[in-house]
């Protein structure tokens, strides 16, 4: 991996997951209790014995800038020409911001040539999977490939949500559809399947460079991979598909894109069941992310309906499970549930405050909420859509609106004395 370039795309405004996106970008959104959703392709990265890589950030970036700066940075060495390194929007070579995945790559491409990478690998920073970047770059050597794509076989109703692709059975792609009502495509490999893109592409530096500079020029031009950069190099080059190679060791393959509050909620919810269908525990693909310092858990009063305790749950460092009961939930760190409590099948951001006599289930906390005691979400959703954010599947999301942190001037202070 030594001639290899990662870039990895984190720049989106991730619509589909607001309100947690509404204050911080999509790949900043935390997972998992202790991790962001970044964490995951950068720990791919690592593991794969990538060393080089391009952040291209964007929106509302600021906590993913500080989450890499202090959580990533030191995990290569420098001094041997290693980095995991952000990239704003610099408009060295246009006056505007990413206008597309294909754009924002082109907006960076002297940053890229300057590294003189034989292939550039381009990666998305928020999905859930394992995966070895190495063995990709195998395939794609040993096929004498131009460019490789990632693909993953779905059900043919999905192919709404995914670039479809034409693979013909040596593995050489054909043909590439980006998000399709439907299709007749089936996989040669599996004809239930249909091949989807991951949008994990490997390219050769000295084809990739040219194709950007021409998408640049084409006023008509989305500026994008799947719509634009594959279909105009089809024919051209060869273009190869990779199966993708679950490191998750399960039976089944475990991919995740998180771009919607359910897909999240459930992902969540993967890690935190009995056996975890996604695997945090694995020594041989290890998790890395942002170590904060912070007590251990601690779960107090045993007491007969005051119990202290965490059933098939993740509880992160800094927890304080008081006199209440977590059930199938996901506490980050330095979160406190008062007695008398109830969680259930949540998720629950850092430095919450639940009261006592609450009772959650089913709901996103956001950071830094201070519940009343005697809260109730997740029972009654016409109650609920009164004063949170409800989605059509019935998930709670639970905003910081009257935080100190959303309002942290009074408007007398503005005032003149």
């Amino acid at each position: 991996m030594k001639d290899t370039l990662g870039v990895l795309l984190a720049g989106g405004a991730g619509e589909r997951l607001f309100p947690l996106t509404r204050d911080r970008a999509k790949p900043a959104v935390p997972f998992g209790g202790n991790y962001r959703i970044i964490d995951i392709t950068l720990s791919n990265c690592i593991n794969s014995g990538l060393r080089r890589v391009y952040i291209l950030t964007q929106y509302k970036a600021l906590s993913l800038n500080r989450h890499i700066r202090e959580g990533w940075t030191s995990v290569v060495a420098q001094e041997l020409g290693e980095f995991i390194e952000i990239l704003p929007p610099m408009q060295r070579v246009s006056a505007n911001w990413y206008m597309g995945t294909a754009d924002a790559v082109y907006q960076n491409i002297y940053s890229i040539g300057a590294e003189q990478p034989k292939h550039v690998l381009i990666l998305s920073g928020d999905h859930i999977y394992k995966m070895d970047y190495g063995k990709m770059l195998e395939h794609h050597n040993a096929s004498g490939a131009d460019v490789t794509l990632a693909t993953l076989p779905i059900e043919p109703h999905e192919v709404s949500r995914f670039g479809v692709v034409e693979v013909e059975r040596s593995g050489e792609v054909i043909g590439f559809q980006e998000k399709p009502k439907s299709t007749n495509l089936r996989s040669p490999f599996n004809p239930n399947m249909v091949d989807a893109s991951m949008g994990i592409y490997l390219f050769n530096t000295d084809v990739l460079l040219p194709a950007l500079m021409q998408d640049a020029e084409d006023p008509t031009s989305k500026h994008d991979f799947g719509h634009n950069i594959l279909p105009s190099i089809l024919g051209k080059y060869k273009i190869q598909a990779y199966n993708f190679v679950d490191e998750n060791n399960q039976h089944a393959l475990y991919w995740r894109d998180v771009g919607t509050l359910d897909a999240y909620y459930d992902a969540n919810m993967d890690i935190a069941s009995v056996s975890p269908i996604f695997n945090l525990y694995d020594e041989h693909w290890p998790m890395r992310t942002r170590v904060r310092q912070y007590p251990p858990a601690k779960f107090v009063f045993g007491e007969p309906g005051r119990t202290g305790m965490a059933v098939n749950s993740i509880v992160s460092a800094g927890c304080i499970v008081s006199g209440a009961v977590v059930r199938n939930s996901v506490l980050s760190q330095d979160v406190r549930v008062n007695s008398y409590s109830e969680v259930d099948s949540s998720i629950v951001f850092s430095h919450v405050n639940i009261g006592r006599h609450c009772r959650i289930r089913r709901a996103i906390i956001d950071r830094d909420v201070h519940l009343p005691e005697g809260t109730v979400i997740g029972y009654d959703q016409n109650e609920d859509k009164k004063n949170y954010f409800v989605t059509p599947s019935g998930l709670t999301v639970v905003t910081r609106d009257h935080s100190l942190y959303e309002s942290p001037v009074r408007p007398d202070f503005l005032q003149p004395s």
